[in-house]
């Protein structure tokens, strides 16, 4: 009876080791956030080709709380965006290339043409809902996890 006991508890922890590892393992549909704050998972649709970031999250009426679009580029470079037939208020992070959050702007104002200037070196933008940064603390210096930053980013996805 208790050798039958051990092996539950040796199978259970493999389960829960196992697991755990597939939990950490990047997903191109998911984009991890950790600050001094903690740490929050976002699900996203990918705009990484000129046509999918042209397009962004035009004519969206309403998107999930945990939800988001992370724009990437082929190569860092100076962004800009705007909110041209955008309908949700939004919150982009800009991102470099080592997955460091460079700048924020909060609160996009729906359907403003306002160039907004994320800066030089940025490699991926993150829209989620406006608020969201507030509500996390998301700050300048934060981290994001996600294939798109690759091995030699601040937090890497891990190896397969």
């Amino acid at each position: 009876m208790a050798r039958n006991w051990i092996w539950a508890v040796v199978l259970g922890t493999a389960f829960f080791v196992t697991a755990t590892a597939a939990d950490a393992k990047c997903r191109e549909s998911r984009v991890d956030v950790r600050g001094d704050w903690g740490q929050a998972e976002f699900r996203i649709d990918l705009a990484d080709d000129d046509d999918e970031r042209a397009q962004g999250l035009m004519f969206v009426e309403e998107m999930a709380r945990d939800k988001g679009m992370l724009f990437i580029y082929e190569q860092p470079q100076h962004a800009t965006f705007w909110m041209r037939n955008t309908l949700i208020p939004l919150d982009m992070i800009f991102i470099g290339e080592d997955g460091v959050v460079r700048q924020i702007h909060e609160n996009a104002i729906p359907m403003d043409e306002t160039v907004i200037d994320g800066g030089d070196g940025v490699l991926a933008v993150l829209e989620v809902n406006a608020g969201v940064v507030a509500d996390f603390g998301i700050a300048p210096g934060d981290v994001l996890r996600h294939p798109a930053f690759g091995e030699d980013a601040v937090w890497a996805c891990p190896a397969e």
